[in-house]
């Protein structure tokens, strides 16, 4: 079967800068990188192809302009078999409906699918809306927030699902979307046969037409959301009270100062 891994192109965190007039990310002349919640979602799909040991293919699938290539031979360097991405001028403008349409529909043309894995968020936007609502558009199950697989076959999974309390274990027929946590692993450096192998590796590139998407559904068309407006908080500067003297009393006076506030007793 095919262990399919979404991954994304973000700037990276040290570089953001935005457009308060465009309400977009200023991606041109900023350095991108693989989102990194990505890298344990493609670290996990490696790690279930070999404990599968049964033909599986790890394919990575992204969608972007075609910068967007570099992230791809990343994974192609870290051991991904195969690298898809989605570049087409109507995918533009995608909010995260039209994001997982367009990726469910690249999906689909691929195939054969088992698995599908995703970081459980992308740092630029920090929605994680994309897995589920992939799920939803293949009609499929999903687990969000997954720490670890205890259990995988072809047909099931046993995962452990990260709450605030713990974790819930859960068992989800296959096929299934997982996205992941970065408890999951640790992210493998690529060896020196994988940054070879991605040197030479050329990706795939599908447009809206050869995977079929319904137009209607995918780019700035098709998103029902959109950012109106973005702006910086403005800053609230508040006077604050200096003591100076004795520590003693100086701890006196702001036990007292506590209490009064109600903050202890």
């Amino acid at each position: 079967m095919n262990i399919i891994v979404c991954i994304k192109q973000v700037p990276d965190t040290a570089d953001v800068k935005i457009d308060f007039e465009k309400g977009t990310l200023i991606r041109e002349g900023v350095k991108s990188i693989m989102n990194p919640f990505d890298t344990y979602a493609v670290e996990e799909a490696l790690r279930v192809r070999e404990r599968l040991n049964d033909g599986s293919k790890v394919i990575v699938l992204s969608m972007g302009p075609p910068q967007a290539e570099a992230v791809i031979k990343e994974a192609i360097a870290m051991g991904a078999d195969d690298g898809i991405l989605l570049s087409d001028r109507a995918f533009a403008g995608a909010d995260t409906l039209a994001t997982s349409y367009s990726l469910a529909m690249g999906i689909r043309k691929i195939g054969d699918f088992g698995l599908i894995f995703a970081g459980r968020q992308a740092i630029d936007g920090d929605t994680g809306q994309t897995g589920p609502e992939l799920a939803q558009w293949l009609n499929i199950p999903q687990v969000t927030y997954v720490r670890k697989i205890e259990e995988i076959t072809s047909e099931k999974a046993v995962v452990q699902r990260m709450t605030s309390y713990g974790f819930d274990r859960i068992e989800v027929k296959l096929p299934a979307v997982l996205t992941v946590v970065k408890d999951i692993n640790q992210p493998r450096l690529p060896s020196f046969r994988g940054v070879m192998k991605a040197k030479r590796f050329k990706v795939k590139v599908w447009t809206a037409d050869y995977v079929g998407a319904d137009r209607r559904f995918i780019g700035l068309d098709g998103s029902p959301t959109r950012v109106k407006k973005m702006f910086a908080p403005p800053q609230k500067h508040r006077g604050g009270v200096k003591w100076s003297g004795d520590p003693v009393e100086l701890a006196e006076k702001l036990a007292k100062e506590l209490q009064k506030h109600g903050l202890i007793r």
